[in-house]
């Protein structure tokens, strides 16, 4: 073990690999700061850049878009009441009151502290769990394997933010586009309709850029102008944040990062949970619960910490079972397919000294974040006042480059026009895509582990689950529960709903 970390730390300390980690950083950060554009956007955007570097450069970048862009999110939160990210919504409460008090740097600086030391931390426990929850996972084999990525999928059908038949429909039209192409068992070609472009099944990569980022660019062209708070840069006036304040603060600190880390862990829940979670339960606690909302430093923390979080714990079933915690997890797990790094039980078996490498580069991409924000908060402040119109164009062109560099594959851009017809549709109507893209990549995963599930158990399956694979027969009894309590809940919100009426 001690042999494994050392190989690992000497890679994840490469000179190239921090450079990238720190450019990842700033990019996140430049763009969770603009109001319109979310990190989800970012990492779709950029997932290409990775490609064209080995693996330990190009995810540990990714990584530092994802961590820079939580972060980011807070600064447009605080200087102009308007999150940059979702995960940031939280932060809105206490941080424009304190702009407005003259506290804005003391804000600033305790949104960053709060982050560092919640995401750090978070990180330490990924660390330290993965490893025997990745040694549980090759325990597991085909029949386990069905029913845990159902389960999951279907922890996002109920967590998503469209309704449940809404986002069961999207998880099934993912599984559907997943079988576009050739079937991977026998190879032969199905719902190509005899399109050669479809052959080779629909690219993951045009796909998820269309999805995430088009709508988000549609949006930002047509967005208002937004109501400023102030019209300088409040980040350099008022004072530091003084270690006394933070120390007050570092009981909310400890209960918010628990709570971020716990829920990390959990498919589908993501940081804007976390972020209100964590910043409630922040306000049961406090002496003062009247401040929350007044401009309280100890919101600020609370949110902060709790979002931050997340971020790593997320990562967990992502690499041990290759089930993506959120929608940013399905960006990244794209591009480890990308760079042939087929996340799941294997992976660390295969690759345990790169993968270790990765999750280490998270904790450094901490320490430099302090750094990195540090130095440049005074400049990102002022991307808030950057107007909609001139940024999406150039960020609708980046898009296009990224799908197309990727395999300079001309077809990949009507697969992004496409996906990004449809993603604009489904915000539209408020349809949620985290089902789909999970759905998609899922997909061949599960085929596979129910074609071998089959042909283990023979005829009798049930027979073969009771007698052969008890783990298993729970595991489908969970998901059998799971089924029937949600068909049970929509039948009494709707037995409700007739006898109000």
């Amino acid at each position: 073990m001690l042999d494994l970390l050392l190989a690992s730390a000497e890679l994840a300390i490469r000179v190239d690999v921090l450079v990238y980690t720190a450019g990842g950083l700033l990019l996140g950060m430049c763009v969770g700061a603009i109001p319109g554009l979310t990190t989800t956007a970012a990492m779709a955007i950029l997932l290409p850049l990775s490609f064209f570097v080995e693996p330990i450069i190009g995810i540990p970048f990714l990584i530092g878009v994802y961590k820079g862009g939580i972060y980011g999110g807070s600064i447009s939160a605080i200087l102009i009441s308007t999150p940059g990210t979702g995960a940031s919504v939280a932060t809105t409460f206490d941080g424009p009151h304190l702009v407005r008090q003259g506290k804005g740097r003391k804000a600033l600086d305790m949104a960053l502290y709060a982050s560092v030391v919640g995401d750090f931390t978070s990180d330490c426990i990924t660390i330290i769990l993965i490893g025997p929850i990745a040694a549980l996972a090759l325990l597991l084999g085909p029949p386990e394997l069905v029913p845990i990525i159902l389960i999951a999928l279907l922890i996002v059908i109920m967590v998503s933010s469209s309704s449940i038949s809404r986002a069961l429909a999207m998880a099934l039209i993912g599984l559907l586009l997943a079988s576009v192409g050739r079937d991977p068992i026998e190879f032969s070609s199905r719902l190509t309709f005899g399109l050669e472009q479809l052959e080779q099944g629909i690219p993951m990569l045009p796909m998820l850029v269309g999805l995430f980022a088009v709508p988000e660019i549609i949006r930002m062209i047509g967005a208002s102008k937004l109501n400023r708070l102030v019209h300088r840069t409040v980040v350099d006036t008022g004072s530091r944040l003084t270690l006394k304040e933070f120390l007050n603060c570092a009981r909310t600190i400890a209960r918010s990062t628990m709570i971020g880390t716990v829920l990390g862990m959990i498919p589908g829940i993501g940081q804007p949970v976390a972020a209100f979670t964590g910043y409630a339960a922040a306000k049961r606690a406090s002496k003062d619960p009247d401040s929350f909302g007044k401009g309280a430093l100890e919101g600020i923390a609370a949110a902060e910490a709790s979002n931050n979080a997340v971020n790593g714990p997320t990562l967990v079933p992502m690499l041990t079972l290759g089930i993506p915690g959120d929608k940013i997890t399905a960006l990244l797990m794209g591009a480890f397919i990308a760079h042939g790094l087929r996340p799941g039980p294997e992976l660390f078996e295969e690759h345990g000294t790169l993968i270790m490498a990765m999750l280490l580069s998270m904790l450094f991409a901490n320490i430099l974040l302090l750094g990195v924000a540090k130095l440049f908060i005074p400049i990102i402040s002022r991307l808030v006042k950057l107007s909609p119109s001139i940024l999406a164009p150039m960020v609708l062109v980046l898009a296009f480059m990224g799908a197309y560099l990727y395999r300079s594959d001309p077809n990949d851009l009507y697969f992004l026009v496409a996906f990004g017809f449809l993603g604009i549709i489904t915000k539209r109507f408020d349809y949620d895509v985290t089902p789909l893209v999970l759905g998609f990549i899922v997909a061949e995963p599960l085929e596979y582990a129910i074609g071998q599930t089959l042909s283990l158990a023979g005829p009798d399956l049930g027979s073969y689950l009771l007698g052969q694979r008890p783990v298993a027969l729970t595991l489908f009894i969970i998901l059998l529960t799971l089924l029937l309590w949600l068909i049970l809940r929509k039948y009494i919100a709707r037995s409700s709903t007739r006898l109000r009426i």
